[in-house]
């Protein structure tokens, strides 16, 4: 289906209730006294074929004796009355329905959804509560309870909980602009509610409470589109698994479901949340709070109790306390007493009057350490709470944006909190739950910074993914699933990785002591056995061996011990390699795994033989740059080791950036993989180094890139033009060309940068040219075209950007080229290839919108058969469309 008519299903003009009853415990009757209660100011009908009137209003029969189409219609009619219903219902218009209706089987679902798809008809449900827009007054729903209006938008996928969160909201006085109960999801979905909401004028925040994911890579599109323009905050359920299959490789064993679920919500810029509770706090936070950038906490309050409960939440959330700067303790020595606290948190004595509150305030307000402020009053019988509150509110209000607040107690300091709640300033009701938000907003910033960080490029070169297929091959013809440790390395080498050179031999204990002979140097050596994966376990590795004589000695126990312990094993050879003397290395673990619902990942971590027990990992989904891959090396506690300690230098980080981003690589090449495990992988400060490496090999489940949560880059869009003499490149945009992006623009005259964005040029921000260079290949395209060899370096001539809404129906252009290549021919040659492109993912129609004043443009399309008429935002624009469709479709 498609993202069309959600309007229709959210903010209806009209409704009718299928199954209204007047019997009571009926959902039908609820759902209809529901709808009548809830002030909704449209059409309302029900239909019953066995009732008159219902309530004291008229009810009908079916959908031909409806007095009017309905804009929404809420099925609570048996199973095998649904398709039947919606057939009829987008015969007469309608264009969306609630299936609140439980039990329907498969094969009813897709009828229904049959029924539905030759009218764009959306479905909610089945098996779903209904919905709520509380500005609309639309109950269309049995739950229990109305819904206050407020800027949250609250999607779930258990009905059950949505009520209980309702209840919650209701006493906690927190409002809504719409409440959605998802149900089995046959049609509309996470996605396409996240779509619809990130431009609803109404929310200002995103709620989702997620069972299971369907889509992955329209759920990733989705959410990444949505978190760039408003919060969006998730609670997941089913953190801790049922049970842990046994896994053949160290990363499928560390790569549990909830670990690539969270790296998916971090990748989409998304918060998560563990509890129902921390929602509605990171939403609280999130609106009143968000602003603020500040990594450090600074307390003030009037009990030094309450300062240390602070301190004691702040330690294992990692959230460090500001210290006070020189000028700062001097201003509030003048302030305060003698017997303040004289550090963070900033007690101000419990005895405080309320000009104290006020003259500490400005103090920190002035003092630029004191970015974030966690303001902690305790009740006291010496000054009012509430006057405190009324000194202080307007100062805050001011900085609103800076403070959390707590005020300890419950009826004592209600009017004082509520007099903070009326100036819009955050609060919580225990300093452990301020603590806990400002927690959440660094963690929403990191991730909100990783969705919009600009990449560098790895240096690691082009990969030889000849070499790469042909291992691969032979291994698949020979029936092999996994690789051996040559043929794994040798992988990893196509792909640039540094591995240490080792030599293959047949399981004789002279041929492993003729081969330590040609190295230089102690060995290592180990079994070579497609039974024996965890060679350490099974006795499989002999370390720092000097000389022939223990090679060979060490081979033929070797062989002796897994002849007694794993007589089963075939062994095909042993594998000789230098002993690494690397004596500052970290031993890593690096590996790729195919999740069963977001596809390939890649996993890092602290490696070695405890590599499970010690459970440091992260993992993160590719495609990865370096900036991905710094961002995923920080998540785990090796990440410290790296960095250097005690005269120690720090590890090679760019090298070991490069090496995951190989990994990524790999997985969109190379599709039959289907687990990777190198480990140990050394880093120090001359670079990484694979001792070990294990592949396993899938020809009947292959992953690659079709299987991206997140669409890689499409290499295959690049090709060379010639042009007017000139060797050009035309490729897709990509993340790292920021920097050349800029140049681009800034060399462009302002009347063509007026032509291009219709106002007068500003001043480019980060934010600007990210929004630009990092796009979502699945939804948007920009080609540029290139000269490489420019003098001063690479120069972007031209860009021509295209975007597609969510139904893939429409995309709309966007062209730019450089002042001093105009009248070349690259704007023709862009446009084409971008209409090429759009034909080739099935859009029908590309738009744009010109000035009349651009001559220039408007000529090429009229060149290129597109049809001109006016319209726009402003008088001075016009609309051109492909007077054709690009792709054929209804």
């Amino acid at each position: 289906m498609t993202q069309r008519h959600l309007d229709r299903l959210l903010a209806p003009q009209s409704v009718a209730v299928f199954g209204a009853s007047d019997k009571p415990g009926r959902v039908g009757t609820t759902v209809w006294r529901n709808l009548l209660s809830g002030g909704f100011k449209g059409p309302m009908a029900a239909v019953n074929p066995r009732l008159a009137t219902l309530d004291g209003q008229p009810c009908f029969a079916g959908v031909a004796e409806l007095p009017f189409t309905p804009d929404l219609a809420v099925l609570c009619t048996p199973p095998d009355t649904i398709a039947p219903l919606i057939g009829q219902l987008g015969a007469r218009g309608a264009r969306a329905a609630i299936i609140v209706t439980a039990g329907l089987t498969p094969a009813q679902k897709q009828a229904a959804l049959d029924a539905a798809r030759p009218h764009t008809l959306r479905l909610l449900g089945p098996n779903c509560i209904g919905l709520l827009s509380p500005h609309l007054g639309l109950n269309a729903s049995f739950t229990q309870a109305k819904a206050l209006p407020g800027e949250l938008a609250l999607v779930s996928q258990s009905g059950a909980l949505l009520t209980a969160l309702l209840d919650w909201a209701n006493a906690e006085r927190i409002g809504f602009s719409h409440l959605v109960s998802l149900g089995e999801h046959a049609d509309v979905d996470f996605a396409d509610l996240l779509d619809h909401l990130a431009t609803d004028r109404h929310t200002r925040a995103i709620l989702l409470y997620i069972e299971s994911i369907t889509s992955p890579r329209k759920f990733m599109s989705a959410a990444r589109a949505a978190a760039r323009i408003k919060p969006v905050i998730v609670v997941k359920a089913g953190r801790v698994p049922a049970g842990m299959k046994a896994a053949a490789s160290h990363t499928g064993a560390l790569a549990g479901e909830d670990i690539v679920f969270d790296a998916a919500i971090r990748r989409a810029g998304m918060l998560r949340v563990d509890t129902l509770k921390d929602l509605f706090i990171a939403a609280q936070t999130l609106a009143r709070f968000r602003d603020n950038h500040s990594r450090e906490l600074m307390v003030m309050t009037n009990g030094g109790g309450a300062g240390v409960m602070v301190a004691d939440a702040a330690a294992p959330l990692g959230v460090t306390l500001a210290r006070p700067g020189e000028a700062l303790m001097k201003r509030l020595n003048a302030v305060l007493p003698a017997g303040w606290s004289h550090g963070n948190p900033i007690d101000i004595i419990g005895d405080a009057p309320a000009q104290r509150y006020v003259d500490t305030l400005k103090a920190l307000f002035d003092a630029p350490e004191a970015g974030a402020l966690l303001f902690v009053h305790a009740p006291t019988a010496i000054v009012s709470s509430e006057a405190i509150a009324q000194a202080c509110a307007p100062l805050i209000a001011e900085h609103r944006g800076r403070v959390l607040s707590c005020w300890l107690g419950g009826d004592t300091v209600a009017p004082a909190r509520s007099a903070f709640e009326t100036a819009g300033i955050a609060g919580y009701e225990t300093p452990e739950e301020a603590v806990r938000a400002f927690s959440l907003m660094q963690t929403y910033r990191r991730n909100q910074t990783a969705l919009r960080q600009t990449p560098s490029a790895s240096t690691i070169g082009k990969p030889d993914i000849g070499r790469a297929r042909g291992i691969i091959d032979a291994a698949l013809a020979a029936g092999r699933e996994w690789l051996d440790e040559i043929d794994a390395k040798a992988l990893l080498a196509a792909y640039g990785i540094p591995v240490v050179p080792t030599l293959r031999v047949d399981a004789s204990p002279q041929a492993a002591a003729e081969a330590a002979r040609r190295i230089d140097g102690p060995v290592v050596l180990k079994v070579v056995s497609a039974a024996i994966l965890h060679k350490s376990d099974s006795g499989g590795v002999r370390l720092d061996l000097r000389g022939e004589a223990a090679v060979r000695l060490a081979a033929q126990e070797m062989l002796d011990h897994l002849q007694a312990t794993r007589p089963e094993a075939h062994i095909e050879g042993f594998s000789v390699q230098a002993m690494v003397q690397r004596p500052r290395a970290q031993e890593l673990i690096v590996g790729a795994h195919v999740d069963q619902i977001f596809g390939p990942i890649v996993l890092f971590g602290q490696g070695g033989i405890a590599v499970e027990v010690l459970g440091d990992r992260a993992v993160a989904l590719p495609p990865l740059n370096r900036a991905l891959a710094r961002e995923l090396i920080d998540r785990t506690r090796v990440a410290r080791l790296l960095a250097g300690y005690r005269g120690r230098p720090a590890a090679h980080i760019d090298a070991l950036c490069d090496a995951l981003t190989a990994v990524g690589q790999m997985l969109a090449d190379l599709p039959e993989m289907a687990e990777l495990d190198i480990n140990p992988l050394l880093a120090d400060e001359q670079g990484v180094l694979a001792l070990d490496a294990r592949v396993r090999l899938s020809a009947s489940a292959p992953s690659g890139m079709a299987r991206f949560a997140v669409r890689p880059y499409p290499a295959e869009l690049v090709r060379t033009l010639h042009c007017q003499g000139s060797t050009l490149l035309m490729r897709p945009i990509r993340p790292e060309d920021e920097a050349l992006h800029r140049e681009f623009l800034e060399a462009c005259s302002p009347e063509d940068l007026r032509m291009r964005f219709f106002q007068a040029p500003h001043s480019l921000t980060h934010d600007d040219l990210a929004r630009m260079t990092q796009i979502d290949y699945e939804r948007e395209m920009a080609l540029v075209i290139v000269d490489e060899q420019a003098a001063g370096g690479p120069r972007t001539l031209g860009v021509a950007r295209l975007v597609r809404d969510p139904d893939n129906v429409e995309a709309e252009f966007g062209l730019l080229v450089r002042s001093n290549q105009q009248r070349r021919g690259l704007g023709r040659l862009l446009m084409q290839a971008l209409l090429d492109y759009a034909a080739s993912r099935g859009t029908q129609r590309v738009v744009g919108h010109v000035l009349r004043e651009n001559r220039a443009m408007l000529n090429l399309l009229k060149r290129m058969d597109f049809d001109v008429r006016p319209g726009g935002a402003q008088p001075s624009e016009v609309v051109v469309a492909s007077r054709a469709p690009v792709c054929g479709g209804s």
